[in-house]
């Protein structure tokens, strides 16, 4: 397929994927720990690498649209998720999975790239309430949201119907069957 864009061996994007979001990402995607996250479950059989890609890219999209820094939504959104266990297994974290792997996914990017203060809020901010802490810029609830929003979608299968997949056609390739 022409003008396709490999962001994955396994993971391959094409039209209607927008290219400048794999330029704004392509710096973490080519980290081999951003790429371990492919061997993480997340919801069901969605991988923590899949959830991370379809919320940079939606964020991104949005970002885009809306004239917020798209860059850093794309990043934040990448690395939001970026925890680096199976947080299915209890001996794989401390705590509740869902109030603290924001604080490790932060730290864990913090330690392997640079960040802007934007996109630290973004990865540490988007578990917004459970966090306890509101996120302080337009882009950080961006994220958050369609976190949620990708989430639903994953954990209900709804990825993969028809309608979504009109609607938000990356899914299409962003998800393996």
């Amino acid at each position: 397929m022409k003008n396709s864009v490999h962001l994955k061996t396994k993971l391959k994007i094409d039209d209607p994927y927008d290219t400048n979001h794999y330029h704004a990402i392509q710096d973490l995607l080519n980290h081999p720990d951003v790429q371990s996250m492919d061997q993480y479950p997340h919801h069901g059989s969605i991988t923590c690498f899949e959830h991370s890609i379809c919320v940079s890219y939606y964020s991104y999209r949005f970002a885009d649209r809306w004239n917020f820094d798209k860059n850093a939504v794309a990043r934040g959104g990448l690395l939001h998720d970026f925890y680096l266990y199976n947080w299915h297994k209890k001996e794989n974290r401390k705590g509740l999975h869902g109030f603290t792997h924001a604080r490790r996914s932060l730290a864990n990017a913090q330690l392997r790239f640079s960040l802007s203060p934007l996109e630290e809020d973004i990865i540490s901010k988007h578990m917004w309430p459970m966090t306890g802490k509101f996120p302080r810029y337009k882009e950080s609830y961006l994220v958050c949201f369609v976190d949620k929003f990708i989430s639903l979608f994953e954990v209900t299968k709804l990825m993969n119907a028809k309608s979504v997949q009109w609607f938000f056609p990356a899914m299409r390739t962003i998800y393996r069957k």
